[in-house]
């Protein structure tokens, strides 16, 4: 079997499994609840005066600070917690298959999520006269966003068999990439640090990122970040894995 093949079998198995248990469907019920409310309570929607999701993007790299970890967690701790790592090891397939496959499961089980969320974009249309230019590249970056988050997961359910474990770790990075990025935090920084040491900072953090996706802007430099966390994440999976495969 070629390694596309298995990666596709991997995935076709792991995303059914999600669908096998009803946490899946409670977790939907939640992410679009949640959306619902963020984007027209919280995010002020009806206040700001405008056709656009602006309200719905700019809290989503909060929404998915928990939600994306609590998709990911179960990724290898969950195999190691019931020993049926030992049993994928062994299988004639190389690690980097599993953890692709796995990653693409969970990556397309969240994209379901997003393309749930279509009422509200259906709304906004119905309100008023928005740029979809603009909400087509918000989702794109939403995606990238959640893939960068869900290669975290992968890479801390990888270090752990304990799932809470796992879950609080990938928060804590997280929330640290976002936290180097977020404009109370540089404007804290900008009084002890160079307006330029400042900017090497920011740079680090996903907001500063997905604030150009927001805006409608398809930056080949922002792709690359996302795709870059999620490269750096998904190999430290691989060197953990192989370790224990080794074990």
């Amino acid at each position: 079997m070629s390694a596309l093949n298995t990666i596709k079998a991997i995935a076709k198995r792991e995303l059914f499994a999600y669908f096998d248990s009803p946490v899946a469907y409670v977790f939907l019920v939640i992410f679009l609840l949640l959306a619902g409310v963020f984007t027209f309570t919280f995010g002020g929607f009806f206040e700001r005066g405008e056709a656009s999701l602006a309200s719905f993007f700019g809290w989503l790299p909060w929404l998915f600070l928990f939600l994306v970890p609590a998709v990911g967690m179960r990724m290898w701790a969950e195999e190691r917690r019931s020993g049926t790592i030992e049993l994928l090891l062994t299988l004639p397939i190389a690690p980097w298959e599993a953890i692709i496959g796995k990653f693409l499961a969970s990556w397309i089980f969240l994209g379901i999520a997003m393309a749930l969320t279509f009422p509200i974009w259906v709304t906004v249309n119905l309100l008023g006269v928005p740029d979809n230019g603009v909400i087509v590249a918000g989702y794109v970056g939403s995606m990238l966003l959640a893939g960068a988050y869900l290669a975290i997961a992968s890479m801390t359910s990888a270090m752990t068999r304990n799932q809470v474990v796992s879950f609080i770790v990938a928060v804590v990075l997280c929330l640290a990439l976002i936290l180097v990025g977020f404009v109370p935090i540089t404007d804290l920084l900008a009084r002890y640090a160079s307006p330029a040491n400042v900017e090497r900072v920011a740079a680090f953090g996903v907001l500063t990122h997905f604030d150009g996706f927001q805006k409608g802007i398809l930056d080949s430099r922002n792709v690359l970040f996302f795709l870059s966390i999620m490269t750096f994440a998904l190999f430290v999976t691989a060197v953990l894995v192989r370790n224990r495969r080794k074990n």
